[in-house]
């Protein structure tokens, strides 16, 4: 029985399986619909797919430095105690090495890689994952830096840093430069910029904390120009919180970032920059999964 493309996309559709696998399906059952559906849960992909919407707001941000190439993932599981699973870790870090080898476009091209030691795909990885875990998993995001990289990881995977400079490789290679970039990425877990500096707050975003700082000063009943001068000091402040290289560093508060970081660069002789970074927190802006005991053990007796 022959099939066509809109017989792929019917599978699909009723099975969330993927197109290649839909397409094999058919033709393993010569097109029959109801025989591809029963090929597919013989091979598992139709049960990993009933879990894939299943809420996944759990699991691990990881981050890593191999060589010269610095990597920042985040994979999501359904609950905590899959989180702490040595299979489900080992594939978090199967798919850093996969973004650090492949250094793929998009998340589309990542699961589409080769993953690192393996014969599969990361996506097929994926599918046999949530078949021996048992969960619904989750490749979210992931960020790739060459050059001088630093990566830190916050309470086994809660928050994942990674943190690109500007410096040559002698400085880079001394002890205090290490500790130094260790500093700079905790203060990152820590404080969360949402910028690295000023000049990278949008015009919009500052245009409205400039007319949040104007109506409070409106209130105090001072003449314009000291309202102006309030108003650029709330700003500054502003800044202050959400600029990296302007917050005060959390280990000295009588010096900011950059004031730090030109300390540093000073002692060991030559020139750092901070050139970028990101933050990965586990689940972040994700619906949490809310469980009730009693309804789960309902179903379990039924």
């Amino acid at each position: 029985m022959a099939f066509t493309v809109k017989d792929v996309a019917a599978l699909r559709e009723k099975t969330g399986c993927g197109m290649m696998d839909c397409k094999k399906a058919l033709t393993e059952a010569n097109g029959n619909m109801e025989a591809a559906i029963d090929y597919l849960r013989e091979k598992g992909l139709a049960a990993a797919t009933k879990k894939a919407g299943r809420i996944a707001a759990e699991g691990m941000a990881y981050a890593c430095v191999h060589g010269n190439v610095g990597v920042a993932v985040e994979v999501n599981a359904e609950t905590d105690f899959v989180a702490k699973n040595a299979d489900f870790q080992n594939f978090v870090k199967t798919v850093a090495e996969t973004v650090a080898a492949a250094n793929p476009a998009d998340m589309d091209a990542l699961m589409a890689a080769k993953a690192a030691g393996h014969d599969a795909s990361v996506e097929d990885l994926r599918k046999e994952k949530v078949l021996t875990i048992g969960e619904n998993i989750k490749v979210r995001r992931f960020q790739r830096y060459e050059g001088v990289v630093t990566a830190y990881i916050h309470m086994g995977g809660k928050i994942a840093v990674l943190v690109k400079f500007d410096a040559s490789a002698e400085v880079a290679s001394k002890p205090g430069f290490q500790e130094y970039a260790q500093n700079v990425a905790m203060q990152i877990a820590a404080l969360n910029p949402l910028y690295l500096n000023s000049s990278l707050v949008p015009a919009d975003v500052v245009e409205h904390e400039r007319k949040i700082a104007a109506e409070q000063a409106a209130g105090t009943g001072k003449p314009a120009n000291v309202i102006e001068k309030m108003v650029e000091g709330k700003i500054k402040k502003y800044y202050k919180e959400v600029c990296l290289v302007e917050q005060e560093y959390v280990k000295d508060s009588k010096m900011s970032i950059q004031q730090y970081t030109d300390s540093v660069a000073k002692e060991l002789g030559g020139e750092i920059k901070i050139v970028d970074y990101v933050r990965f927190e586990k689940g972040e802006g994700l619906e949490k999964r809310e469980d009730n005991f009693a309804d789960e053990v309902a179903s379990m007796i039924k």
